[in-house]
């Protein structure tokens, strides 16, 4: 992966008085790694922001701090405003290009939706967003494409061992027969009618026992014997 430069200052602002330099357009930050002590530095947020959507947190970037040599840093979190959603802090990890680094790489899923998911038949899911690795900085990828169309028939599946990655670079920590990708079945849930409850039975399914009159059958016997009468 290319290296991409960005240049920061030291910084001498400390606490709530960082807020003004917020006001500014300037982002505080803080350099740390292996053996090394914290270093506060300002970054223009102009000028972060694009930096960040390229290379996020699994791209090199050559961090100069005014006139000092440029070190190889990875952006190591990104603390945002939960109101404004805009970055308030950074912390980059200053990286030895010769030690291997511990990191997650997206999965991105590309590629034309089976024809089951077309008819409605089934869904692709993907339960893994990122794939632990390791490998030395400078052989770190960007991103792990995932081409769903190779799911033709349900219950196929892709996992972290049908990866396309150089594995002579890069470890995969995640097991090998982790889900990264499955054409599963869509399930039609069907409600049935809940059954009448035990002994409840329709008023017009009961027939009157035999010899007996049924009430309203009574009543009409006795009017037409009244009106015989009169």
């Amino acid at each position: 992966m290319d290296r991409i430069a960005l240049n920061a200052k030291e910084r001498n602002t400390f606490g709530k008085k960082v807020k003004s330099l917020r006001k500014e357009g300037l982002l505080p930050a803080n350099v740390y790694g292996k053996k090394k002590d914290s270093e506060a530095v300002l970054l223009d947020l102009k000028d972060f922001l694009p930096i960040y959507h390229k290379a996020g947190e699994t791209g090199l970037i050559n961090l100069k701090i005014g006139d000092e040599r440029v070190r190889p840093v990875m952006i190591k979190d990104v603390q945002y405003d939960p109101r404004k959603g805009a970055p308030l802090h950074v912390d980059f990890y200053a990286v030895n290009l010769t030690e291997k680094v511990q990191v997650a790489i997206p999965v991105i899923v590309i590629g034309e939706e089976p024809e089951k998911v077309h008819l409605g038949e089934a869904m692709v899911i993907h339960p893994l967003g990122e794939i632990q690795v390791e490998a030395l900085p400078t052989d770190l990828i960007e991103k792990i494409e995932v081409d769903q169309s190779k799911l033709v028939e349900i219950e196929d599946t892709i996992f972290v061992k049908d990866l396309d990655v150089d594995r002579e670079k890069i470890t995969i920590l995640n097991p090998e027969d982790e889900v990264v990708a499955r054409l599963s079945p869509v399930v039609v849930e069907v409600i049935e009618e809940p059954a009448p409850a035990e002994g409840e039975e329709a008023v017009e399914d009961v027939e009157a026992p035999e010899g007996k009159e049924v009430e309203g059958e009574k009543a009409e016997g006795e009017e037409k014997e009244d009106s015989e009468t009169c």
